[in-house]
């Protein structure tokens, strides 16, 4: 399946907007668990999705739904 397109995304922490996209660590055997990845890359949260930042799977619960249709069939 091809990348997921970024959109933008208010983020509270660092007051401003910022390009979010949905992406999957990467393993060996490919099936590595998925992230939200933020354009900032100052940040001290960078690809944690952990409190306080405010990054979650929910931003993308469209987008998982379509990969897990589409894993399915």
């Amino acid at each position: 399946m091809a990348r997921s397109p970024s959109k933008p995304f208010y983020c509270h922490v660092i007051s401003e907007k910022v390009s979010i996209a949905l992406r999957r660590r990467s393993n060996f055997r490919g099936d590595g668990k998925l992230y939200v990845q933020c354009s900032e890359v100052d940040c001290q949260w960078i690809d944690a999705n952990e409190p306080p930042c405010p990054l979650t799977l929910d931003l993308f619960a469209a987008e998982i739904q379509a990969r897990e249709a589409q894993r399915a069939e």
